[in-house]
């Protein structure tokens, strides 16, 4: 698997976004920071766009491209799709209910197999989960550091409106599906789509 040896930091502030999006409460970088740049071209900022989205959800240009094609075909505006398709991963979902610092952590954590999905072990972290779906952290995980933490002092992050978060039995439900406007960070999707119907 491909795997970016960057700074995180360093390419929050490329792509403009604060660190705790992704989970990361102290990294800052001042380092370079004045904008002597030549006006960008309409391909780099829709790359630009595309590559931000990439780095957030942590996927690959291979999956990153099977989730346009598959909002493309469904109905509704193909970025909103997009987005609900990514914020409903099941390694998303794990860091969004809080109970991961991060998605790279969740992606772990649920590639350990320490989540169940309606009572059923789960270790896929680009599984789909739907309306309705209750994710809860397996009774033998629940003694591992973090969870336990999550336990005592709650959610390590706000817990958006679509999902419901019980902290005294670590689990969490799918409530509604994800619009654009529950992102915890700035996307233009339509610049994505261009980028990709060409």
């Amino acid at each position: 698997m491909a795997v970016n040896k960057q700074p995180v930091a360093r390419r929050c502030k490329k792509y403009d976004i604060s660190p705790s999006v992704l989970g990361y409460t102290k990294k800052e970088t001042y380092r370079n920071s004045d904008k002597r740049r030549k006006k960008a071209s309409e391909y780099s900022l829709q790359l630009n766009e595309k590559q931000k989205m990439k780095f957030v959800y942590g996927i690959l240009e291979k999956q990153s491209r099977r989730v346009y094609d598959e909002a493309e075909r469904m109905q509704g505006v193909t970025g909103d799709n997009m987005i609900m398709l990514l914020e409903t991963r099941l390694d998303n979902v794990v860091f969004r209910l809080g109970l991961c610092k991060t998605r790279k952590q969740a992606r772990q954590m649920v590639s350990h197999a320490h989540f169940l999905v309606n009572g059923k072990k789960v270790n896929i972290p680009s599984y789909r989960v739907k309306v309705g779906d209750v994710i809860s952290v397996r009774e033998r995980s629940a003694e591992v550091p973090v969870f336990k933490s999550v336990k005592e002092e709650g959610p390590l992050q706000l817990v958006p409106t679509w999902l419901e978060f019980d902290q005294e039995k670590l689990s969490g439900k799918v409530m509604a599906l994800p619009k654009a406007e529950d992102l915890d960070f700035e996307l233009q999707t339509n610049l994505i789509v261009e980028f990709y119907s060409k």
